[in-house]
């Protein structure tokens, strides 16, 4: 108390032109420092108009219930990006012959060389034909190795794979000679199937909630995900695909909404990029398996079994309050504010529950058509979908590059999941020096720079263009995390699941015109219209409104939201000159140098100072 006592005597000691002196402060090198402090000033008045907010910060901005509820995003991030990028693994290049075990029944004591060498005929090189054998003729075995066969046709009875030593897709059903399939082709139905599943999913959460979604979510992931280890045929193994990518996406919209709805400030940016890291723990954790299981199934039954265990979730997941609220279900949101609060061991005082009413008294009705109906979400939806097309093209063309320049599959996985985590948690510092509008534009104009110099260098800079490519998915990975934060902070709470499942639309639209594009073999095309794509997006980014410390919008009746303070008020209302007084800039200085300063202990210190002044009046 004596040391905050002597702060504020310090600080009341300074002279005002310290303070007041436009001219000298612009010229000094404390300008960003100012600038900080009044952004600090404006998320106080945020604050003050969001009365969620003042009740999540007296449940506890980040205790041991918000802990809980973004560690409990750990598992199904890791088991979506397993889920997500298995194809890779299962397509592994196959050598078949055709199986000509018809000879042992007059040889059954040849070995495989030499039933090969007398049933399969030779290309001019001297290798084995793969998709032709001898036609079997009724011959003892002595005549077949006198007289030899002549007569070839197609595989009659299946083939075999003599130099593979992993079971993938390809030999477990034969997709050889003509019926090889088109990796592109797997990966455009599993596209289709995030685009149609973020559609319903998007739809799902708002209409009945982020908890159930996501049990929904986790459902699908087992049915289609760990199900895909007994499909019998190509075909299933496509349906599952399809069905394991719509819970995907659905996962992924729900438990970004119920982050940012139950997480405020600078830890809802922190919960999201911690997600978004333990997806790429999950990539690394695909590859390990990948290398290790040799047999396809077995890759599914091991790394889909983790989804066992989150079957829990349907009595340790909490649903959004904030959703609650907007549905009219004002006790149970209380309730569920109430029970956050005994997990933290606060007490949410019964004058700031009370505040929590409907706007206007009436139940928030919203639908897709507010998407077009209203002006300002209009524009929103429009910018951010053209951004979310731009990262999904860019994300999947960075991605296949490094399968032209015959990387090894596991190296094109590992060392880019391994970078992401650095990529993403750099996300921290931008998002809180700039904000986000400034940190997309960074992000936007290194992968503008980085396509840019894989178009200029040299393609006999093969080490060089891998390195590119490399740092390109970097850029990549932190757009992905600061644009899901930006686009989930823009969006009102009873529209903010579609509105994700509309831009994830978008990011899956991208992702398949990147394939199109890549199955054409056009070499330079591709990552010239990333260029082209990213810089359209950049000239749409001063569209977008800051979302730094401002308050959440939930109904479409206040959006876009506005905060009573802000930082470029101030400027344009020079509150930093002399029209500013010296007590609004002494606390405002002393606001951001004491950050975790309790108010409530303050204001009893500055109590006790009058009173005792009083008494020496006295």
């Amino acid at each position: 108390m004596a040391r905050e006592n002597t702060f504020k005597e310090e600080l009341n000691t300074q002279h005002p032109s310290w303070i007041l002196n436009q001219h000298e402060a612009a010229q000094r090198p404390h300008s960003w420092t100012l600038e900080m402090l009044l952004r600090r000033l404006k998320a106080r008045g945020a604050k003050q108009d969001d009365k969620f907010a003042n009740v999540l910060e007296a449940v506890g901005e980040f205790g041991t219930f918000q802990r809980r509820l973004v560690a409990l995003t750990f598992i199904p991030n890791i088991l979506s990006a397993f889920f997500m990028f298995a194809d890779i693994f299962v397509f592994t290049a196959q050598k078949p012959y055709c199986n000509t075990s018809w000879i042992l029944a007059v040889g059954p004591n040849l070995s495989e060389a030499e039933q090969m060498n007398l049933t399969l005929p030779r290309e001019p090189n001297g290798s084995f034909l793969t998709c032709l054998m001898y036609l079997p003729v009724a011959w003892d075995l002595d005549s077949i190795i006198q007289f030899g066969l002549n007569r070839t046709e197609s595989c009659q009875d299946g083939w075999i794979y003599p130099e593979t030593n992993k079971r993938s897709l390809i030999n477990e059903f034969d997709l050889v000679c003509g019926k090889e399939p088109n990796t592109e082709t797997v990966q455009t139905m599993f596209l289709v199937g995030l685009l149609i599943g973020s559609l319903i999913f998007g739809f799902i959460s708002d209409k009945l909630g982020r908890y159930p979604t996501i049990l929904l979510s986790l459902l699908g992931m087992i049915i289609f995900g760990f199900g895909t280890a007994f499909v019998n045929s190509f075909h299933q193994y496509l349906f599952f695909r399809f069905g394991v990518s719509q819970a995907l996406v659905g996962y992924a919209i729900s438990s970004v909404s119920l982050a940012t709805e139950w997480l405020v400030g600078e830890h809802r940016a922190h919960a999201i990029i911690l997600e978004h890291c333990f997806f790429a723990v999950g990539v690394m954790f695909l590859t390990g398996l990948a290398y290790s299981l040799p047999h396809w199934r077995l890759l599914f039954l091991v790394g889909g079994a983790p989804v066992f265990p989150l079957v829990f979730y349907i009595w340790i997941l909490p649903e959004s309050p904030r959703w609650l609220m907007m549905k009219g279900k004002v006790e149970e949101s209380k309730q569920v504010l109430c029970y956050a609060a005994g997990v933290n061991k606060k007490t949410i005082p019964l004058s700031l529950l009370d505040k929590l009413q409907l706007p206007g008294k009436k139940v928030t009705k919203a639908s897709v058509l507010d998407f077009y109906n209203n002006r300002h979400l209009r524009k929103v939806t429009l910018v951010v979908g053209c951004v979310w097309f731009t990262v999904g093209y860019s994300y999947f063309t960075l991605s296949l590059k490094l399968k032209d320049f015959g990387v090894n599959i596991h190296f094109r996985q590992v060392i880019p999941g391994i970078m992401e985590v650095p990529a993403r948690l750099c996300c921290i510092f931008l998002l809180e020096q700039i904000g986000r509008k400034w940190s997309l534009v960074v992000t936007l104009l290194q992968g503008i720079i980085i396509c840019l110099l894989i178009l200029i260098l040299p393609s006999e800079w093969k080490s060089v263009m891998v390195l590119m490519v490399v740092f390109g998915e970097f850029s990549m990975a932190a757009l992905v995390t600061v644009f899901f934060i930006y686009t989930a902070e823009l969006l009102p709470t009873v529209l903010r699941a579609t509105g994700l499942g509309l831009v994830s639309l978008a990011w899956a639209a991208g992702a398949i015109s990147s394939l199109m594009l890549i199955r054409q073999n056009l070499t330079l095309l591709p990552i010239f219209l990333c260029c082209i794509s990213a810089t359209l997006a950049l000239s749409l980014c001063p569209l977008l409104p800051e979302t730094q410390d401002r308050p959440l919008s939930d109904s479409l009746e206040n959006y876009p939201p506005q905060s009573r303070i802000t930082s470029e008020d101030m400027m344009s209302n020079d509150m930093l000159c002399d029209d500013v007084t010296e007590e609004v800039a002494k606390n405002t200085i002393l606001n951001a140098m004491m950050p975790k300063l309790d108010i409530d202990v303050l204001s009893s210190s500055s109590q006790s100072r009058k009173e005792e002044a009083g008494r020496r009046d006295e």
